[in-house]
This record gives C-alpha cells, structure tokens and sequence, in this order.
C-alpha cells in the first residue's frame, strides 16, 4: 500500500508514519495541496491520501473529483474538536484520524483500504492446487482470470502471482471496476490530457502507464461498463492505450490480472460482457474454491488471524477451544475467508476468557431467527458498511454485492428513517 500525506512533519504524524510502515506502507510525504494535486496527476501512486486538515481539505477532494481522480482521502489533526472532524467528513474526507494516533483504529483504516499482502495459507488439496497452478504461471506473462465468490482471496492471489513473477520489482496497481463510477473509470485507467474535459487543469497518468513494467489487478472487471469493456480489449491486444483528450497511442508494457464473483460466461450470455475481452482475458483461469470446500484449512486460517489481530491491537494470543472449532466447522461460511477473518477478530478484541470460546464466535446467522428478511438485510449491511469504518468498497467486497447496489441500499434507509422521523 502506498501512503501520501500532505502536511508537516511533526511528532504525532511522524508516530502515525512509522505505525503506516512497521505495516509495510510505502509513505510519500508533500506540503501542501497543489503538490499533492501534482503528484496524484503524474501517475507517481498513492492509494490514500492522508490530509492535516489545517490544508484546504474541501479544495483538494473538489479538484481530484473534477480531474476524475478517485484515491480516497482521509483527514487527520493534533487534538481538533469533533465539529473538526464532522467537517472533514462532510467535505468528502472517508474518515478523520486524530493524532496521536490510536494504533487499532490507523491498522483498521489500512486494512480497510488496502490488505492484499496476507500469505497463502492451507494444507486442503483444494487450495493446494489452485497455489500450484498460480506457482506453475507466476513466471509467465500471460493474463490470468482468477474468479471465485466473494471473499475467497482473489486479489490476495492477484498480488502472490505478482510477488512470484519476474516483475516483481515492479508496481503492482489495483483498480476496483465496482467502486468507480463508469464516468470516471476511463480516466482511471488511460488518463486524460489538459483541456480533455471541464476540471482537467493538468495532464494526469492513469493506472495502465503507472503499472507499466508490472501487474494491472482489474478487480470486479464483471462491473465495467460495456462500453468501455471495448476500448479496454483494445489497449490489452495492442499493449498500447489513448488517453482522454490525447493525440496520439501510447505504448505500454504490462500485465493483465482480471478478477470476478460473477459467471461471465452467464454476463456474457446477457450481453453485459464482452466475448472477445472474456478469452483475451481468460488465458489461463484459476477458480478459486469456497471456505466450505475447503474446511481443513479453517483452523489453520484460524490461528494466522488470531496472531495478527492479537499482534496488532496488543493483545495475548489466545487459543482456540474445541467449542469454538466444532462451531466453525459446523458453519457454511457464506462470506468465506474474509468473513472468517472477520470473525476471528471480533473474537480477538471481546473474548475474556483464556481461550476464545464458541460465544466468542459471533456468526450471521445466529442473529437472524425470528426476523423479517427485509430487516435482516438491513442489519447485515449496516452492521458491515460500519464495521468497515464506512469505506463502502471493503464493505460491498464482503456482502458481495456492487457498489452501486450498496449505495442504493443505503439511499434507500436514509430515505425511511427520514420519512419515519
């Protein structure tokens, strides 16, 4: 993950930065708004901006959202008043981080926005062959489809074939074709020129030349839009792309990592994928297999989160009871390894006993008997959209759902409880 911060060094920003890097945050830093503009612009990276929110916050998100430019911004400030920090949100910041910093809340917030650095880990054959076919063609450069439900590790498996593969040493860059609306994502992707369109004060890199030399994960490419699904086949066939507003091709030299929770044979059978993206797209394809198939390995997955939360946020490392394996085994696990993980650190940060009981392991379905399906939606995704500090890309990922179907969701509750009040 990279990390920009605009603002000055001091003591509390400088306990944030190296709480970022003991992370494994890659932290740029410059000083004031229009740097930061410039740097964003010219393709140099950053998946969050961090902002003191002494700078003109509200100028910096109007301008990036005018230059169709969607890194999510979070404020941050040395003892400010919660009027401070509501302002913050209200001019678009996703979150507001007091200094000092509070170490679980800055490791949530970063896990939040970017954790595809987590190992591969099982002993289940199911997982052991989808980890050999990944090591067979990690060397390779041929495009690889990697689907699977939601939470099955994906782009997790995205960034072990980039670590194993011979760009290596390059950037691996992400874009969430879910979580950017379809009149931005061609500028995300190919960049604009100066002039291009109302707000492109400056030429801007887009993600196709800043990953050049490495990997591009286009992750939930079953949202894209099909219009744009054609012009994204051609810079694939011809390694070389046109940005918005531009006068000329642009030659690039990348890797293609597409995944989807979506049969895009059935996406393409509706005419909402395109056939001939899908087979440049799908040289090779590894489906990845569902927690419920792979049950083996829930203990083992178990022990991984229980060490990182408990490593994280302070904590003893607590075993797990017989109680509590027997409770998890039993479960579907609808949301796979990210629910698992879920779970295991809610039990983490509540269990009060020497082990982690089956109490302490809070499933989905044990809060639903008795209620209306309409209501336990709602629950389920307000309960996730918080639990993700609000960021609703993480929490569309863990529903398995699109971000516009989210979005809609929320709309739709905001407007009850306004008529209801």
């Amino acid at each position: 993950m990279r990390l920009l911060i605009v603002g000055d060094i001091n003591s509390e920003i400088k306990k944030a930065i190296d709480l970022a890097q003991a992370r494994k945050v890659q932290v740029m830093m410059v000083g004031n708004v229009e740097e930061a503009l410039d740097f964003v612009r010219e393709g140099k990276g950053a998946d969050l901006v961090l902002i003191d929110c002494k700078y003109d916050l509200g100028l910096l998100i109007k301008s990036m959202h005018q230059e169709h430019i969607s890194t999510p911004v979070i404020a941050y400030g040395v003892d400010c008043s919660p009027a401070v920090a509501v302002a913050a949100i209200k001019a678009g910041a996703k979150e507001f981080l007091p200094l000092p910093p509070d170490e679980k809340l800055i490791a949530a917030i970063f896990t939040a926005i970017s954790d595809n650095t987590r190992p591969l880990i099982g002993t289940s054959a199911a997982i052991q062959e989808v980890i050999a076919i990944a090591d067979k063609i990690a060397p390779t450069d041929a495009n690889i489809l990697i689907t699977g439900k939601s939470g099955t590790g994906k782009e997790v498996f995205a960034h072990y074939i980039h670590e194993h593969s011979t760009r290596a040493q390059k950037p691996f860059i992400r874009v969430n074709c879910a979580a950017i609306p379809e009149n931005l994502l061609e500028s995300e992707l190919f960049g604009h020129e100066k002039g291009a369109f109302t707000g492109a004060v400056a030429r801007r890199i887009g993600k196709f030349e800043e990953s050049s030399g490495g990997t591009l994960l286009l992750d939930e490419i079953s949202e894209m839009d099909i219009k744009l699904q054609a012009k994204l086949l051609r810079a694939i066939q011809e390694q070389e792309i046109d940005r918005v507003g531009g006068t000329g091709p642009i030659k690039v030299d990348l890797r293609i990592i597409a995944t989807s929770n979506r049969n895009l044979l059935e996406e393409i059978a509706n005419g909402t994928f395109r056939e001939d993206l899908y087979f440049r797209l799908n040289i090779i394809n590894i489906e990845l297999p569902k927690l419920s198939e792979r049950k083996e390995d829930i203990v083992v997955l178990s022990n991984n989160f229980i060490n990182k939360y408990a490593t994280n946020n302070k904590l003893a490392v607590k075993p797990l009871s017989k109680s509590a394996i027997d409770k998890m085994i039993n479960y579907s696990w609808p949301g796979n390894v990210r629910e698992l993980e879920n779970v295991i650190h809610r039990a983490v940060l509540l269990s009060n006993g020497e082990k982690i009981q089956a109490e302490d392991i809070y499933l989905k379905s044990e809060s639903f008997v008795g209620k209306k399906i309409v209501d336990v939606e709602k629950e389920l995704i307000v309960n996730t959209v918080g639990y993700c500090l609000g960021d609703l890309t993480n929490a569309a990922n863990i529903l398995g759902i699109s971000i516009s179907t989210l979005k809609e969701k929320l709309e739709l509750y905001t407007n009850a409880n306004a008529i209801n009040k």
